[in-house]
């Protein structure tokens, strides 16, 4: 639930529960799903719930705290979202929740089952896992979040930086923030970047959808993603590449992409995206430089 043009807004499949501090209550909810608005992770989970039409009960987390708060990490010792609760199970980690949804819930089925597209998927979820979401967190703490720790004393910085249970999280954000997108580690991240949008048109020559004729995980793990670059102002990415608009376009049109990701959408969240200064100067000179070593 969340506020929005003076009233309060609970998105389409999620029962009411609108604080982070339902954690401390005992109630029963078949599934129950803690999460963050604008996080990847979160929106990866929140998108399978979606695509199994599934009715599950929305714990909020502010994300500049409550993750770290000693009753969360109980349920998940990593301080991270998402974390869902299945009839008292708790399941952590994202790509895990997608497995475990489709396992339990199998209509309609998420993971392919040619082979070689299952193969496929499995890839696809590897680049995210070890890749690309270091990556995005490289991008964010380069652009979104860079100016407001600025603004900060250099105690309230570094405490802001040190959030992170996961020190090499830590390490991404403190080097993103200092350094910027031309940092090496920049550098590194726009070349993930350029991987995922290259797979993803290579995949779009054999098919609609990233691992096979239907919709699957593959796609689910992708989409919180291509959300991100576009929320950075950095669609231009993939300008010279039909194939992912196409893509993109099909994975808007899903209801899905309206129910887990669209509603939950705040207009704080969309306003500070919306005051970033264009990054694409320094992702462009990243990609031509990129392009440069690889002739």
């Amino acid at each position: 639930m969340f506020w929005e043009y003076g009233k309060w807004i609970i998105p389409e499949g999620a029962a009411l529960c609108s604080s982070y501090s339902c954690i401390k209550r005992k109630e029963k909810t078949m599934l129950e799903l803690y999460h963050g608005y604008t996080s990847v992770c979160a929106q990866k989970a929140r998108l399978t719930l979606a695509e199994k039409g599934l009715e599950w009960a929305s714990h909020v987390m502010d994300l500049n705290g409550d993750q770290l708060d000693p009753a969360y990490l109980k349920l998940n010792p990593n301080g991270v979202v998402p974390t869902l609760v299945h009839n008292g199970h708790v399941i952590v980690e994202s790509t895990v929740i997608m497995h475990y949804l489709d396992d339990i819930f199998t209509e309609p089925p998420l993971m392919p089952r040619d082979p070689l597209d299952r193969t496929r998927a499995h890839l696809f979820k590897k680049l995210m896992d070890e890749y690309v979401h270091p990556a995005c967190i490289v991008f964010t703490f380069a652009t979104a979040n860079r100016a407001p720790l600025a603004n900060l004393s250099k105690e309230q910085h570094d405490a802001q930086l040190a959030k992170a249970p996961l020190q090499r999280q830590s390490e991404y954000k403190r080097a993103a923030v200092e350094e910027g997108l031309g940092s090496p580690m920049g550098k590194e991240a726009t070349k993930s970047f350029a991987k995922l949008l290259k797979w993803i048109q290579e995949s779009t020559e054999r098919g609609p959808w990233l691992a096979g004729p239907e919709y699957s995980v593959a796609d689910i793990a992708a989409t919180p993603y291509m959300v991100r670059l576009e929320m950075l102002k950095l669609s231009r990415m993939w300008d010279d590449k039909p194939g992912v608009a196409g893509w993109w376009k099909r994975i808007k049109a899903r209801p899905s992409y309206q129910t887990a990701l669209t509603k939950w959408l705040r207009s704080e969240d969309i306003a500070r995206y919306e005051k970033l200064n264009d990054p694409w100067t320094e992702v462009s000179k990243n990609l031509a430089a990129e392009a440069r070593v690889g002739q």
